[in-house]
């Protein structure tokens, strides 16, 4: 990790969950990141948090609504005119609604194209607009993919599966599309299963995920993060392009 030491990343849904992991890993391991949600007061508490066990690096709050281009526009010319453009950008906000494909609501679906597939292309072409800008080369793009791109869930996720789906084909169009200009800056996918600890199972399905009991041990935000390090700290020559990862008692 010694070489992305000062250099800048973007991480979108940074308030909690697995944002917030991915956040205070980088600024450990140096790096300046920019936090991104719609609500920033979580990102900035930690922050100073992190300022208080004197962190190799530093993290800057950004309030951005990605359901809006603009304010996403805006997110990357602020960070353009503060640190001049970002070399790491880790697409991990998501929303997910319990919603089947015949008796869906057409305003969640939207939310969830918007914010899963239109706000991750769209975070994508910019941070690889700024790289390619900053004449860099070894950028990476990390999008936080779901075991469900890769497989079906319970039909309540099926929309949310289908996004996913989507997520997977938008990792290797990406990659083609870098290769085909020459470019060495990387992109990578993390799958994970069941997350313990994240918002978007609340925010789904209510407070009902409280009384939830897994019969196994599920991940942990950590986890991810650990491997989010794990995929930047490999060699320029290694692109690591799907990481699929469940509780070693999950069945599916």
């Amino acid at each position: 990790m010694e070489r992305w030491i000062g250099r800048v990343a973007l991480v979108t849904g940074a308030s909690v969950g697995l944002g917030k992991a991915i956040s205070k890993a980088l600024v450990e391991h140096g790096m300046v990141v920019y936090g991104c949600a719609r609500d920033v007061d979580k990102i900035k508490s930690y922050s100073e948090q992190l300022k208080s066990k004197s962190a190799k690096g530093s993290l800057h709050a950004v309030k951005c609504d990605l359901r809006n281009e603009e304010e996403i526009l805006s997110m990357f010319e602020e960070i353009k005119n503060n640190h001049g453009g970002v070399d790491v950008c880790i697409n991990n906000a998501g929303i997910n609604f319990d919603t089947t494909l015949l008796d869906g609501r057409t305003d969640q679906w939207r939310n969830m194209l918007d914010v899963n597939v239109l706000a991750l292309s769209i975070c994508t072409r910019e941070a690889v607009k700024q790289m390619k800008e900053k004449n860099i080369d070894d950028g990476h793009i990390i999008h936080m993919n779901s075991m469900s791109g890769h497989r079906f869930a319970s039909k309540g996720e099926h929309f949310y599966t289908g996004n996913k789906f989507m997520v997977t084909a938008l990792t290797e169009g990406l990659r083609r599309e870098l290769r085909a200009m020459g470019s060495h800056i990387r992109v990578s996918c993390i799958s994970p299963a069941v997350v313990e600890g994240t918002e978007i199972g609340k925010r789904s399905r209510g407070e009902m995920v409280n009384s939830i009991r897994f019969p196994f041990k599920p991940l942990e935000p950590q986890d991810i993060a650990d491997m989010v390090v794990y995929i930047l700290a490999a060699p320029p020559h290694m692109e690591i392009h799907d990481i699929l990862v469940r509780g070693t008692g999950q069945k599916i």
